[in-house]
């Protein structure tokens, strides 16, 4: 149980407060590459940590990430022309380039020299794995670029979605941490999902629905091993991957399946962007994995059109079907791994007082995570390193493991939980 001053502390992520300074130390994950069509393309609005910004291609293709208000009037920069490299302010016509320069100032008479004066505010951005990233600190603790091995791939070996979710970004990762609810809340219809049907792991996971846990300090963030019974002499271990500050990768189930990835990344501190990517290292994604992913099946959603808004949603109690919980043919009458998911995280509000929260041993994982974040904002304040900003630090895999009792997890699955480029991951 955290008190609120610590509560607090880990939910606000607004430019000064501790945990989004901290946060501003790695590059997020800011929007889809294919938002930005082409170059000239329609400009696009993007809010991070609290901040409302604007996302362009100039005429070279280059990649802008302003403040949304012009420096001049404040007017939104949405409504400006994106041409001949800059993006031109409706209002009084001011253009700015990729770097936030004022390139153009038609307002002001020929000599004036106003403009060298004007600088929006711009963010760098870096293009990978189909995601455009922004880094959003100071200039001179820039991290390495992401090197997560989905971001490294080519594009046929990956898929990425992104959704909007109406809570704070901590609640909604902690769920992508916590390996003990796949038992209950995905427990009958994860059978039927292709990415899980017919693999031992997952009858291992439906025979001992109280796995123990043991959690143990990586360099970039957190082991999260579950073991569960298997004979008197193995156990199966699920191993998660936690990477600071917010990302997870989801232990497989089996070797034909891809592999899956989350990200949660705050719009605000009540809403956030929740990521997921599946991707395989070794080959491309079937034409059927990819129509699959395109509906919103696994762990991605199915969107209201022309939205990143799901349709099942709070204001539809999720489309709870009663007659498919009684039947069993899902645990919650929620139907989707994705929404099942989020319908329970948002059923706790926007902020969840976690000062109610009476913890178990299965939330041991949850416990470290939010100690790691909270002792890493401090570091963060006093300009130390932090975890999770080296290149090292992402090139890590998730797995899922048969292991002798007498071995630590740790050591039994070590080479599986490092990234071998060309070779096939671990999994049962």
């Amino acid at each position: 149980m955290l008190s609120h001053e610590q509560n607090e502390r880990l939910v606000r992520t607004n430019k000064g407060t501790e945990m989004g300074e901290l946060l501003r130390r790695y590059w997020i994950p800011a929007l889809l590459a294919e938002e930005l069509s082409g170059p000239d393309c329609d400009p696009v609005r993007v809010q991070l940590l609290g901040e409302k910004l604007i996302a362009f291609r100039d005429s070279d293709g280059r990649i802008g990430l302003l403040d949304e208000f012009c420096s001049h009037r404040t007017a939104s920069l949405f409504f400006g022309r994106n041409e001949e490299c800059g993006l031109r302010c409706a209002y009084h016509g001011w253009k700015y380039d990729v770097d936030g320069n004022c390139v153009d100032m038609p307002s002001e008479p020929p000599e004036s020299r106003f403009k060298e004066k004007i600088k929006q505010k711009a963010y760098p951005t870096v293009e990978r794995g189909g995601v455009i990233w922004a880094y959003m600190g100071e200039a001179g603790r820039m991290p390495e670029p992401p090197a997560l091995e989905w971001a490294t791939l080519p594009p046929g070996q990956v898929f990425v979605s992104k959704r909007i979710q109406e809570t704070n970004f901590m609640q909604a990762m902690e769920g992508g941490i916590d390996s003990s609810h796949v038992s209950f809340a995905h427990r009958f219809d994860i059978s039927d999902d292709p990415m899980h049907a017919g693999t031992p792991g997952l009858a291992y996971l439906k025979a001992d629905t109280r796995p123990r846990f043991e959690v143990i300090e990586s360099d970039g963030g957190l082991l999260i091993g579950a073991r569960r019974n298997v004979d008197d002499d193995q156990y199966y271990w699920r191993i998660t991957q936690w990477i600071m500050p917010w990302y997870t990768i989801i232990p497989p189930f089996g070797t034909h399946n891809p592999l899956g990835a989350h990200a949660w990344v705050p719009i605000d501190d009540e809403t956030c962007w929740a990521w997921s990517i599946n991707y395989h290292p070794t080959r491309d994604l079937t034409e059927a994995e990819l129509a699959s992913m395109r509906r919103g099946e696994g762990i991605h959603a199915k969107y209201i059109p022309g939205t990143y808004r799901t349709q099942a949603n709070a204001g539809n109690d999720y489309l709870i079907d009663r007659d498919a919980q009684r039947a069993k043919k899902t645990f919650s009458g929620v139907e989707g791994i994705a929404a099942q998911d989020f319908s329970l995280q948002e059923s706790m509000g926007p902020i969840v007082d976690r000062t109610k929260e009476r913890l178990g041993t299965s939330d041991a994982g949850i416990i470290m995570a939010r100690r790691r974040l909270l002792a890493a904002a401090e570091d963060a304040a006093e300009g130390k390193p932090v975890p999770g900003d080296q290149a090292d630090h992402h090139r890590v895999r998730s797995t899922s493991v048969l292991l002798p009792k007498s071995e630590p997890f740790q050591d039994g699955a070590s080479d599986a939980l490092m990234v071998r480029p060309g070779e096939p991951f671990v999994s049962i």
